[in-house]
């Protein structure tokens, strides 16, 4: 078992070595904390920590550094989230104060999380599985050319133009919205998708097919709400941190260019009881990114709970990317509450 002690030297090294980048030895511990033991003492909890996995040597005769495992214990019992500063509030409060809508405020709040961390900053949208379509428009752009717009009451906008089997006039479309407003509007994704399904199971008539067109389209845009979405920012800055991984960097290249493997490890983080939530290293060998670090925190949305976060090395300072973090994510959740509170 470490001691009390012990847990506060693993807490000076990964601090020191989050800070320096360099190994950590005893001599240094006792020159920047205020342990009040020698060298000597340090070095026999060094020795302890090495027992229990939770530092290790890089090299022989060198200074020590935190492995997945200490990484683990310091974020679990150790770290202490440090409040953002004043400049950083106001930057958070200026970068997604009045968005044009949410693909904007996702847009925004990824930019000012990775301005913050200096990380690949990621955000997941809240889920429209549960949403309600709140309004279908049908807009003329041709004579036989419509935009068709969907509204859910989680925020969800959806737009697609469609090429019409026949030409319609003015009246032709009011006829048109009017039917498909009343199979769709305040019906839940499901179960609108599902009353548009049995119209194009019923038999086909020939007043129908530009009805038909439409419905086969809106049910392809009502998928769309039902599928999980991720905005991500800052990937460049992998490329400024190559050297912090201690492998090649191009399975999280991947994992960010396609996507799916970091909403499924996004969406299975466990979360702490304050909705932080930290996927360290080897503990992401499954999904391909052993060598990665993730931390988020949960933000609530009308529809339910999605999370925001970022994802770089393991060495990376856990307290303070937390701290943002969560701060962005109580930030969101307050704009989507605003927002939904409006309607």
């Amino acid at each position: 078992m470490v001691t009390e002690r012990g847990l506060q030297v693993l807490r000076a090294i990964v601090q020191d070595y989050v800070e320096t980048h360099e190994p950590v030895g005893s001599r240094s511990i006792v020159d920047r904390h205020s342990f009040g033991v020698s060298a000597a003492t340090i070095r026999n909890d060094m020795a302890q920590l090495e027992d229990e996995e939770l530092i290790t040597a890089p090299h022989t005769s060198s200074g020590r550094v935190p492995t997945d495992k200490g990484y683990r214990v310091f974020v679990n019992h150790l770290a202490q989230l440090r409040p953002l500063s004043p400049a950083q509030r106001s930057a958070i409060e200026s970068f997604l104060t009045d968005p044009a809508d949410l693909d904007d405020l996702m847009a925004r709040t990824v930019r000012v999380l990775t301005q913050l961390t200096g990380q690949v900053a990621l955000a997941q949208y809240p889920s429209f599985a549960r949403a309600h379509v709140t309004h279908v428009e049908l807009v003329t752009l041709a004579p036989n050319r419509l935009l068709t717009v969907l509204v859910t009451d989680a925020g969800g906008v959806s737009q697609r133009m469609t090429m019409l089997p026949d030409t319609i006039d003015e009246a032709d479309l009011a006829v048109l919205r009017a039917r498909l407003s009343s199979l769709i509007t305040g019906q839940a994704i499901a179960a609108a998708s599902d009353r548009l399904q049995a119209l194009l199971a019923a038999e086909e008539t020939s007043q129908d097919r530009v009805l038909r067109t439409l419905a086969a389209v809106v049910i392809d845009e009502l998928g769309g709400f039902r599928q999980e979405r991720l905005v991500m920012a800052g990937a460049a800055t992998l490329a400024r941190r190559e050297q912090d991984f201690r492998g090649s960097i191009h399975p999280l290249l991947e994992a960010i260019e396609e996507q799916v493997t970091l909403l499924r490890l996004m969406s299975e983080m466990e979360a702490d009881e304050h909705g932080l939530a930290a996927s360290i290293g080897t503990e992401n060998a499954s999904f391909g990114l052993g060598e990665a670090s993730i931390v988020a925190s949960n933000y609530a949305a009308p529809s339910g709970t999605a999370r925001v976060g970022v994802m770089g090395p393991t060495r990376m300072d856990y307290p303070s990317n937390l701290a943002a973090a969560r701060a962005v994510a109580r930030y969101l959740s307050r704009m989507l509450d605003d927002d939904e509170a409006g309607r």
